[in-house]
Parts: structure tokens; C-alpha cells; sequence
């Protein structure tokens, strides 16, 4: 065979070789990769910054975090979301029901028991008093408990919903529906959403910042700040109110700021070489988290230092710097908020009250609890409000359900200490500041606090109303996923008018 024919053979062999190519999933994924991310990117664009027209505000998709006009001029401009994981007991805090005191020791009653369901109750409990004493305060005349003193003193400052109830009975699964909008995991959270929708008003620091204390994460993890299935962008940042802020912050030895910031052009240079090849949008988030992971090296360590605050601040919330404590990261809240941080959320480790040990028992370890928390949600209130920050800074404070007027007993049997189960049917929420009605109490329990007999609330509901607040129709802000438009309520919730001022 002459060269000749060996070249031609050679060719009609690769031109085999490229036909066969276009019948594999491989080179059809890779070759139609533009195709999905204009898909994406055009999802990504059509449900984000609307204006009171609907229509879509210019977004940047390499800057995911620029500011971003709302549908409607919201009230608020940021979120301060104060969760304390585990649930603590409105009985105990705002809900007074003398009439519980009367029935202290009986056995409950079948009719509370029948057809319900709860997480550790089995037989008849006993019915279990308030274990604290109330009084009203303010000119609304709030009933408030002897446990927080500190707080007692700005009830004209807030609203509460004394009838907000939920469907999940577990600590994880009720965290989700709290903070996505559903006890699966999955879903993004409400800081993501926030983000997603506003952006950040400061290009140095996360639109959405975490801070956790008590000594562990909340029962259903790291998903309760994640983006979901929005860009990984818009998740939670968790920082830190001991040691570095942000782990890794610091360069490694041996490395200067020249020398890191050469590092990240050079990855970020393939990141936009990949990006060009196939147009997903999520490059564009890494591209831009590692930007900005390069500029929090120099702002977070400020913003994150609480040493610098005048002795009456400290005074005011009860904080030691240098400490990882509940009021340092409250603190800590105002500070990122006055630098223009969207979305602060503060989870507070250890408000589960069964009785089955001291920490858990509500008359020690929930009271221990109740101090660690009063002087520093006070101080937020009133901090926010000297700096003029709260008329546009929504403040949210609550669990994720109730506790139960009955005492809790395992198995049939009594719990060593006093506590309560968890309870679905009634909890309390607070909120302050955004355009949220001063002294206003909304919803009522019956003679017992077992169930909502009136103003009835859900967590939708809460959720729509934060988001309308900020400028958000919760019904009309969606992202598309998966073929249909996503929204947090999903097909749920209403606006809770009564409380917005």
C-alpha cells in the first residue's frame, strides 16, 4: 500500500472516528453545555431584582451581590434574625396563663391527648404551672416574665404573635420549615433568598453572614443557611466571634497579599476560560467568591473586632471580647449590619427544655438561658434605635415550635427535672424595628396556651411578611428550577397585616 493510501485510509479513519462522536451523550453534553447555561442564566435573571412593575432591575450575572432594586420600596433594608434552636417555652416567657397554675400536678386531660401527636410524651403527663412569675409592662401593657427583666423595659419597641403555630415536631425538620420553607433538606434559606433578591450593600463583606453560639450547630445543621438550589453565592457565610472570624482568612506562611492575589487571578483566569467554554452560571458564582474571599481578608477582621467598642456598649449588651458567647455575637449582628450586611442570622445553641437532666430542666437550665439572652437582645433594640438603624433593620427573635403545658414524662414516666415537651400548636415570635408595629400584641391561646384560638400564624406567614418588609411580594418572587417557578412559601402563606405598622 503506498503512502498515499495510507494517508487517505488515515484520514477516513478519523472522519469515522469524529462521525461516531456525534452519537455519544458525552459530546451532546458538551457540545449543547451553552445551551444549559443560557437556560440557567436566563432563570437566574428572570426572577431577581423586580421593580413595582415587575419587571426585571439590571443584574449583573459576573456580580451576583451588587444591590438590586426590590419589587416595591421595602421598609426594611436588612435582616437581624435572633433563632433560639431548640425551642424555648412561651409559658415561661410571654405567655401568661394563670389558669395553668390552677391545674399544676393534675393528671392532663384525655382531650388534650387524643389524636395528637408529640416527640417524647407517652401515657398521662402531669400538667405542669407557669415557673415564673408575670407582670405588665409598658404602655402596651404586655405581659412579660419575671426572666427577662431587661427586656421588660422595651415592649413599647416590639410586636408579638402569640398564636404562631407549625406542623413539624422535630428540631431539624421544624428548623427547615422556619428558615426554607420546608422540613426536607433542599430548599434555599431565607437569608439566601434575601440575598438573591437585594444583594449587598457592601462589596467587602457576604450579603449573608451566620454567627452560632452555645457550642454546636442547630439540630438540622449547615442546611439551614444554604443557598439550595439558588447559586451557591447567596449561601450563609458562618463567621466566628472567637479566633479568626472566617477560617483560613489569613495567609499561609510564607505567602504575602501580592502573592495571594496573583493565585487567585490565575485560578479565576481558567475559571473564565471554562466559563467561555460552557456558560454555566455557577463559575461565575466561584469566580466571584473567590474574589471576595480575597477582599473579606482585609474588612472582615475589622467589622469581626469588638474590641474597639466604648466601655458603656459592652456594658450595654454584657460582652467579653476575646470570648465566643451569644452577646458578643449580638453585637456583632449591629456591627455588620451598619456596614450594609443584608442578612445577619444568630443561632443560639440549647434552648431545649424536657426536664431530662439540669441544663434541660426549665427551672435551671432554661433560666440560665433567659440570662445569657435578655441583656443583649435589649441592648440590640435600643442600640439599633440610637444609631437610627432600626427603622430600617427588621429584628426577629423565636424557636422553631412551643413547649407543651403538660410536664414531659418518657416512657410513662416523670422526668427527673421539670420540662416540656415540644409543641406545635402555640408558640410566641417576636419582632421589632422595619416597619414592624410598635406595642402590639397579635393572636391569642386559649386558658392554657395550648392551642391558637385566634390570630392564627405559620411560618409562611412569618416568612411573607419578612419578605414584604424588605420589598418582596412572597407570591411573585420566585426562581425557576427544576420546570416550575420556586418560591420560599412555596403555595403557602399570607401576609400578617395586623402587625405592620
Amino acid at each position: 500500500m503506498t503512502q498515499k493510501e495510507l494517508r487517505n485510509q488515515q484520514l477516513l479513519q478519523e472522519a469515522n472516528e469524529r462521525t461516531a462522536q456525534f452519537f455519544t451523550r458525552r459530546h451532546f453534553l458538551k457540545e449543547s453545555a451553552m445551551g444549559f447555561g443560557a437556560l440557567a442564566l436566563g432563570s437566574l435573571i428572570g426572577g431577581c431584582g423586580f421593580d413595582t412593575a415587575g419587571s426585571v432591575s439590571t443584574f449583573d450575572p459576573a456580580h451576583p451581590l451588587a444591590p438590586k432594586l426590590p419589587m416595591f420600596p421595602g421598609k426594611a433594608k436588612s435582616v437581624i434574625y435572633l433563632h433560639m434552636a431548640g425551642a424555648p417555652s412561651q409559658l415561661e416567657l410571654f405567655d401568661f396563663k394563670p389558669d395553668l397554675m390552677k391545674l399544676n400536678g393534675q393528671d392532663c386531660p384525655q382531650s388534650l391527648l387524643e389524636g395528637k401527636r408529640f416527640a417524647f410524651i407517652r401515657g398521662v403527663p402531669k400538667m405542669l404551672g407557669p415557673q415564673a412569675s408575670f407582670k405588665q409592662y409598658g404602655q402596651s401593657r404586655a405581659w412579660i416574665s419575671e426572666l427577662l427583666p431587661h427586656f421588660s423595659t422595651i415592649v413599647d419597641e416590639v410586636s408579638f404573635l402569640k398564636a404562631v403555630t407549625t406542623d413539624q415536631f422535630n428540631h431539624a425538620p421544624a428548623q427547615l420549615l422556619m428558615h426554607s420553607g420546608s422540613p426536607r433538606l433542599g430548599r434555599p434559606s431565607l437569608g439566601s433568598w434575601v440575598t438573591y433578591g437585594l444583594g449587598s450593600e457592601n462589596q467587602n463583606l457576604p450579603g449573608f453572614v451566620v454567627l452560632t453560639s452555645g457550642g454546636k450547630f442547630p439540630d438540622a445543621g449547615k442546611s439551614v443557611w444554604g443557598s439550595g438550589f439558588l447559586p451557591s453565592v447567596y449561601q450563609g457565610v458562618q463567621c466566628r466571634s472567637e479566633g479568626d472570624p472566617v477560617l483560613f482568612i489569613k495567609d499561609p506562611q510564607g505567602m504575602d497579599r501580592d502573592l495571594r492575589k496573583a493565585s487567585i487571578d490565575a485560578i479565576n483566569a481558567v475559571n473564565e476560560q471554562e466559563y467561555s467554554e460552557y456558560h454555566d452560571p455557577e463559575i461565575l458564582s466561584r469566580i466571584s467568591q473567590y474574589e471576595m474571599a480575597y477582599r473579606m481578608q482585609i474588612s472582615v477582621p475589622g467589622v469581626m473586632n469588638i474590641n474597639d467598642e466604648p466601655d458603656y456598649i459592652h456594658e450595654m449588651y454584657g460582652t467579653e471580647p476575646n470570648k465566643a458567647s451569644l452577646a458578643n455575637n449580638i453585637l456583632l449582628a449591629r456591627k455588620l449590619v451598619e456596614k450594609g450586611v443584608r442578612f445577619v442570622q444568630l443561632f443560639d445553641w440549647g434552648w431545649d427544655s424536657h426536664g431530662s437532666d439540669a441544663n434541660l430542666a426549665i427551672d435551671i437550665g432554661f433560666i440560665n438561658k433567659c440570662r445569657q439572652v435578655d441583656k443583649p437582645m435589649t441592648a440590640l433594640i435600643l442600640d439599633l434605635k440610637q444609631r437610627g438603624l432600626l427603622e430600617d433593620t427588621l429584628v426577629v427573635w423565636g424557636g422553631e415550635f412551643g413547649r407543651t403545658p403538660m410536664q414531659e414524662n418518657r416512657e410513662g414516666k416523670q422526668n427527673p427535672f421539670k420540662g416540656r415537651d415540644h409543641h406545635v400548636d402555640a408558640f410566641t415570635i417576636w419582632m421589632a424595628g422595619g416597619g414592624i408595629k410598635k406595642g402590639f400584641c397579635h393572636g391569642e391561646t386559649d386558658e392554657i396556651g395550648y392551642s391558637a384560638i385566634s390570630g392564627k400564624v405559620t411560618p409562611y406567614d412569618i416568612q411573607a411578611t419578612i419578605l414584604n418588609q424588605l420589598g418582596f411580594d412572597h407570591e411573585k418572587f420566585t426562581y425557576q428550577f427544576q420546570g416550575r417557578p420556586y418560591r420560599l412559601t412555596d403555595v403557602h402563606g399570607k401576609l400578617i397585616d395586623e402587625i405592620i405598622a
